[in-house]
């Protein structure tokens, strides 16, 4: 048989030993041309460790590296050292004496191979050695324990020798069968990928020693037969066991493996996107022939079985790249078949647009020079992939977006073809999932959200000079625009260049800056504020917050921060961000002074000092956003917005606060910072809270119920005295800000609500002779009258006299079976001292008013009931004597009115009011808090009171 001819065994016609001889020799011959290229790159003493491997393992001496003890297995399978070999190790160990293993039983190493991509045209100085160790399957537990303590061993010799090697023990009888404890490669992606581990491990291992593979012998038209043409081999001694190792055959890939391996791969790829498309984009090409997959390790076999023995075509990298061509070509995608050349280029890392660094080509350099011409490239195109270490945003913004392209588009792929081959198992539709969410978070555009451009694109983006300028919109005559200009640019100037980046916001732009490491410590930074305020000590300092806020690189994201929603783990407030709060006073180079210093209410016309937020948040997906709030409201809405995005129960997120305006930066600063831990405490408890805020000499109330905080704002204090007095569904607490309502009574009275409980508090001003009553009902609403004062007796007497009516009707309705869960309300009195307005005011508990049976107040009771529409009809009842509409129609309480009067004795026209007042048939009977009678009883009594005058 001519050495030319392809060999085309046919074990059921016999096979020729010489046949079986000669292709054992063909692979062998391939391998020691990738083993010389190997060595050919690596340094003269990291070619000693590879040297030096085989004997290693085949010789447990005391004297040499990696020794245990001598129970550790040794002996690799028919290797014999050669006299360069020998010699090498008597330099290490001189009374060291080799004796051969003569006469004894099989070896328990049976063979040695390294994997990665040393031998390859993408082999580098840092590029790791992977070996896989063969051992014999009935080691012991405890000879497998010493062997792998001997790895451990001989991976810190051989990083004293600069070379960085993993050891990864492989037990040939369960690895055919898929067993495995620990990852084989220093890229395994775990136990998931068997057979695509296999078809790499045979397209790219180099043989070091022992025992050559099995499946070098069988033809690839027998691949779906291996086990029946391996058997054969063997049983007829066409081959001998103890010359053979069996890792298994590449007959049928599972789909689940496509869909492990695309996983890991973009796993990968969303840091390190170049290192990743290669094997990402073979996986779809397995996918897409599945389930009739060629894979490349039967195109390799299948060259060495033609004697197509070019090492340079059978390099593992150059068999990757011509499948991917030959699939791209086929589909007409050129787009990403140029993606695949750059990402091919860049990881052999051979600039051609520079001389080599010695006078000698590489043989990698050589084989890139051919491929390169094949495609075409020109040197500007060279140039520019060879300056990617300098690379700043304009070109890895081009180049984001094709990688990230592919990216989602391999996502989809992988998803789809989990669906369409039915491999859709639990954990893969979870970690699909967690992998979605990952390239959401990387690189998914949204509302607010900071785009990170520079995925392991480049390896620095900091620019020297940057110009940043702010502007008019070309588009809103009343808007501005912010842009980022790469080097020094004069204002007048600005036209005439393009940005590298442009913003409404300051802040989005700064923090862009950040997240993408554009502005570093050493950058010079020339600013044209504009209309701003904004200062150079100003933008120093936000770069500094930013800085603190986001250090850089980000920590990797934890899966399980990805299996649930996202929710804010940093959040910076930057307060009044180019902008003068006292601007007019800066103008006139003054300088303010008041006593009153509230942030929220500064000086005798209480401004509002908070005039802009802008919130930066990094996420618990490391997604960054930015918010910027202004207007009247801004605060608020911040506030609000921060509040409505915690997570329920859960861990709240560093807050921090910072202001670095012209005026009052520091107080405005701890002013917001204090407003929002305490709200952020208040909002934190499992009952409704509202939060009472005055701004200038507005009200707001925010209502704190997790996850919708709201907030009511109230013009001035009669419309905030309404509102407190609207119903509640259930008992509500009442914080007040620090400066809200001050010098007002009901700063001391509203903090004072509980529940269970109605509370009185009056307020005498005898000057006038009038009263304040004040209530809040037992959910904390507020009810408020004002009111003619004789005494006190007459003051609180009806007051009481009706709440207790109010709430003998309540108890009536509960079950008596369950009293005991309903504890009665209790009504408690205050008076509102003094009623001087230059004197400090006080709340004193007083007793409740005594009211004899014999007292002469007049009892008149009302019952409401509904009517059509929003009308109700109203009965009272004047010491039991009944008084209905029906009767007198639209002249009841005037008829009441002359019945009151002519019980009186001197018929004198002083208040009366309604003592008991039932609601049920209006309300329903579920639905009855005071502060719904004591409206009503308002409304009535000032229609009767009324009558009474004009009666």
């Amino acid at each position: 048989m001519s050495r030319t001819e392809e060999i085309r065994p046919d074990i059921d016609d016999g096979i020729d030993r010489k046949v079986l001889t000669q292709l054992r020799a063909r692979f062998l011959n391939l391998n020691r041309g990738r083993l010389q290229r190997a060595m050919q790159a690596l340094s003269t003493r990291q070619q000693l460790v590879l040297k030096l491997l085989p004997l290693l393992f085949h010789v447990n001496h005391p004297l040499l590296p990696g020794y245990v003890s001598g129970l550790t297995p040794a002996g690799l399978s028919g290797f014999e050292p050669d006299d360069d070999v020998l010699a090498e190790v008597q330099r290490l160990t001189r009374s060291f004496a080799y004796k051969p293993y003569r006469g004894k039983p099989a070896l328990p190493i049976h063979g040695l191979f390294l994997m990665g991509s040393l031998g390859t045209v993408a082999q580098a100085e840092q590029s790791d050695m992977d070996l896989w160790v063969c051992h014999a399957s009935d080691l012991s537990p405890q000879q497998v324990h010493e062997l792998s303590k001997k790895c451990a061993l001989l991976e810190a010799w051989a990083a004293t020798f600069g070379a960085e090697a993993h050891f990864f023990l492989i037990d040939p009888a369960r690895f055919t069968h898929g067993e495995r404890e620990a990852q084989l490669t220093s890229d395994d992606c775990g136990t998931t990928q068997h057979y695509l581990l296999l078809d790499e491990f045979y397209r790219t291992a180099i043989w070091l020693g022992g025992r050559t593979p099995l499946w070098w012998l069988v033809p690839v038209y027998e691949e779906q037969r291996y086990q029946h043409y391996t058997s054969a081999l063997l049983a007829k001694r066409f081959v001998r066991a103890e010359d053979v190792i069996d890792l298994g055959h590449l007959a049928r890939i599972p789909p689940e493996e496509f869909v492990g391996a695309g996983m890991w791969q973009l796993f990968k790829g969303i840091e390190s996107p170049y290192k990743s498309v290669l094997k990402l984009l073979l996986t779809e090409v397995y996918a897409s022939e599945h389930p009739k997959v060629e894979c490349l390790s039967l195109r390799f076999k299948q060259a060495v079985f033609s004697n197509r023995l070019d090492v340079d075509e059978l390099d593992p990298y150059i068999v990757v790249y011509r499948r991917l061509e030959e699939y791209l070509k086929a589909r007409g995608e050129h787009e990403r078949l140029e993606l695949i050349r750059r990402c091919l280029y860049l990881k052999v890392d051979k600039k051609l647009s520079r001389p080599p660094s010695h006078n000698r080509k590489s043989w990698q350099r050589l084989l890139l020079e051919r491929l390169t011409r094949d495609w075409n490239w020109d040197s500007r195109q060279l140039a520019m992939l060879d300056s990617r270490s300098q690379w700043k945003v304009r070109q890895v913004s081009v180049e984001r977006r094709m990688l990230v392209n592919e990216l989602t588009y391999s996502y989809r792929f992988l998803s789809e073809f989990a669906r369409n081959a039915e491999v859709g198992s639990s954990l893969n539709s979870r970690d699909l999932g967690i992998l979605g969410r990952r390239l959401y978070a990387a690189f998914e555009r949204k509302a607010g959200k900071i785009e990170f451009i520079n995925p392991g694109i480049a390896p620095d983006l900091a620019e020297d000079t940057l110009t940043l300028a702010q502007s008019p919109s070309p588009d809103e005559p009343n808007e501005t625009l912010w842009a980022l200009y790469s080097g020094s640019v004069n204002a007048q100037d600005l036209a005439d260049f393009s940005p590298l980046k442009r913003t409404r916001a300051l802040i989005e732009l700064l923090a862009w800056c950040q997240r993408n490491g554009v502005i570093d410590n050493s950058t010079r930074l020339s600013l044209h504020p504009g209309s701003s305020d904004l200062t150079e000590f100003e933008l120093s300092n936000l770069l500094s917050s930013l800085q603190q806020t986001l250090p850089l690189p980000l920590p990797a994201v934890d899966e399980t921060a990805l299996l649930s929603a996202s929710v804010p783990s940093e959040v910076l407030l930057l307060v009044n961000v180019g902008v003068d709060p006292l601007k007019q006073f800066s103008q006139m180079n003054m300088h303010m002074t008041s006593e009153r210093t509230d942030a929220l209410g500064y000086s005798g016309v209480r401004e509002n000092l908070i005039l802009t937020i802008d919130q930066v948040t990094l996420n618990s997906w490391n997604e960054l956003l930015v918010s910027r709030y202004d207007g009247p409201h801004a605060l608020l809405d911040c506030l609000r917005d921060f509040l409505n995005n915690l997570p329920a129960g859960g861990r709240k997120p560093n807050l921090q606060v910072r202001c670095f305006c012209r005026n009052r930066a520091t107080a405005i600063a701890e002013r917001v910072e204090e407003l929002f831990r305490e709200t952020l405490a208040s909002c934190s408890s499992e009952q409704n809270n509202r939060y009472l805020l005055q701004i200038k000499q507005h009200y707001h109330v925010l209502d704190l119920k997790p996850g919708h905080v709201s907030h009511t704002s109230l013009k001035d204090l009669p419309t905030l005295i309404d509102h407190l007095g609207e119903e509640l569904s259930g008992y509500s607490d009442l914080h007040l800000d620090r400066s809200a309502l001050e010098g007002q009574d009901l700063a001391l009275i509203l903090p004072l609500g509980r529940p269970q409980c109605i509370q009185v508090f009056y307020r005498l001003n005898e000057a006038d002779a009038t009263a304040e009553l004040s209530v809040l009902d037992e959910h904390n609403a507020l009810w408020r009258q004002q009111m003619p004062y004789r005494d006190e007796q007459s003051l609180l007497t009806p007051l009481q006299r009706f709440l207790h009516s109010v709430l003998y009707r309540r108890n009536a309705l509960l079950p008596l079976d369950n009293l005991p869960a309903h504890q009665p309300l209790e009504i408690i009195y205050y008076q509102v001292l003094p009623d001087a307005p230059l004197r400090a005011q006080r709340l004193e508990r007083r007793a409740p008013p005594l009211s004899p049976i014999s007292h002469p107040f007049y009892d008149v009771q009302a019952i409401v009931e509904p009517a059509d529409g929003r009308r109700s009809h109203v009965t009272l009842y004047c010491n039991h004597r009944e008084f209905s509409e029906l009767e007198y129609a639209g002249d009841l309480f005037a008829a009441v009115a002359q019945h009151i009067l002519a019980q009186r004795r001197d018929s004198a026209r002083y208040p009366c009011y309604i003592t008991d007042l039932d609601l049920s048939a209006v309300l329903g009977e579920g639905h009855m808090q005071s502060v719904h009678y004591l409206r009503y009883k308002n409304r009535l009594e000032a229609a009767l009171n009324q009558a009474l005058q004009k009666a």
